[in-house]
Parts: C-alpha cells; structure tokens; sequence
C-alpha cells in the first residue's frame, strides 16, 4: 500500500507579514489537508515556535511539527527536514506552504491522481498556467533539494484553476477576510 504525506513549510520568518503568520495561517492549512487523501502531516518549524503540540491528530490524520535548524538557508532546507522526518513506508509527499490558507483539497487529490496515472517523480498544481501548490514529490526526488528549493525542477503541471489558487499571504492586507 502507498503511503502519501504531506508536509507543511511554516519555517520562514514572515518579516513582511510582522509577526509569525503561521500561527494565523496554519489552522487553516491543517484543516484543508485533514479533508485530503493523505495518511500523515509533518509541519516544518524554524524562525518561530508553532502549535500543534508535537503529536497530535486532525481528523483521523497524524500530524506532528519537525523542528528545522537549517531553516534560514532556504525553503529546500526546510522542505528535506520534512522529508528527512517521514517514515520508509512513504512513497510520495504533497508540499504545501503555510501561507496558502485556501489550499483546496481537491486540488491534492487531483495532483495525487496525476501522480498516481504517471508516475512523474515532481508534479505541481497550476493556476493560470503557472506553476503552484500543492506540488508532489515521489520518494525518488527526495535526495537532490536544493536550498533555494524546486522553483528550478522540471515538472509536471496539473491544471487547478476551477479549484481557485491556495493563496500567497505575506503582509496582513493579504489575509483572506475570514481570517482577520
């Protein structure tokens, strides 16, 4: 049986937004990826302490936070800290970020089903033809994430525009109303 997780990049240090918009944004996030076909979620921390408390479940779902020193040198840093976190029994995580408060769950079962179909080793969600999140990476990509992360990676892209994009919060004016 495959097992897919998904980890949540919440490291950065949020300087636009003035404070730890994670702690803002993660429940959402976390609440969206309950509602989605993965079996585990792994929050990535660095510049800021976050809640969950370390184990916990969300819906039937495992979640844990992994603390990640490196996390200053890049998104990549703090994406293979969540990777270096998950299980042998895991075939593929789904990476999503932290501050994408309307990630759509539809949209990870439909880039897991793409990955699923092709067995494309990095496989990303797009929005008006450009490349977003969620994004898929099978177990064989694992090895090569580079600090700056996979902006530089060749991939497969999924068409989710009727699924609306996840969001990009960086400064307070960006929070969607419900959460203000």
């Amino acid at each position: 049986m495959t097992r897919v997780a998904a980890v949540v990049l919440a490291a950065g240090e949020a300087s636009r937004f003035g404070s730890p918009k994670q702690l803002v944004l993660l429940p959402e996030v976390l609440a969206r990826l309950a509602e989605s076909p993965v079996d585990e979620i792994v929050v990535v921390e660095g510049a800021h302490r976050l809640d969950p408390p370390s184990n916990t479940v969300l819906q039937g779902i495992p979640a844990r936070l992994v603390s990640c020193p490196e996390w200053a040198l890049g998104q990549g840093a703090s994406l293979r800290c969540g990777l270096g976190a998950l299980g042998d029994d895991v075939s593929a995580a789904v990476v999503v970020l932290a501050d994408g408060p309307d990630l759509a769950p539809a949209a990870v079962q439909r880039v897991l089903e793409a990955w699923n179909a092709t067995a494309t080793p990095v496989i990303a969600a797009s929005y008006g033809g450009g490349r977003g999140h969620p994004l898929v990476l099978a177990r064989a990509a694992w090895a090569d994430v580079p600090d700056e992360g996979l902006r530089g990676r060749e991939v497969l892209l999924v068409p989710c525009d009727d699924l609306g994009a996840p969001g990009d919060v960086d400064t307070p004016a960006d929070l969607p109303q419900r959460l203000r």
